[in-house]
């Protein structure tokens, strides 16, 4: 058995770009990217805390120390310019592995730069 559990989430960023036009996807300044260990191409849902909508997705790196949060395709239709994020990934472990696992919370001031980043421990 599995259990799929939180591995980091990046949270409160803002959304910087929305682009309908581009095949779908959230682009991602690869500093918050590297600081929450997620991938290029991982899967990721983003909870925008304005509307209350709720998407998977998957990931873009986006330019360094850019800032750049920017929901591609079909997910634009789910967040505009300004709205605040939270950008959630998920790793599949074993009930003992699970025990002990701490995920990555990253935390974000203006401009979506990194605030700090700690391990959940509860």
């Amino acid at each position: 058995m599995t259990l799929t559990i939180l591995k980091a989430k990046i949270h409160t960023v803002k959304v910087t770009e929305a682009n309908v036009e581009y095949n779908g996807s959230i682009t991602i300044d690869a500093d918050l990217l590297d600081a929450a260990g997620i991938k290029k191409y991982e899967q990721v849902y983003i909870n925008n805390a304005i509307s209350g909508s709720r998407i998977m997705t998957y990931v873009l790196p986006g330019k360094r120390g850019s800032g750049e949060v920017c929901m591609n395709g079909g997910a634009a239709l789910h967040a505009k310019v300004g709205d605040t994020v939270h950008i959630l990934s998920f790793i599949q472990l074993s009930p003992d592995e699970a025990d002990t696992y701490q995920p990555t919370l990253v935390f974000t001031a203006g401009e979506n730069k990194i605030k700090s980043i700690e391990k959940y421990d509860y």
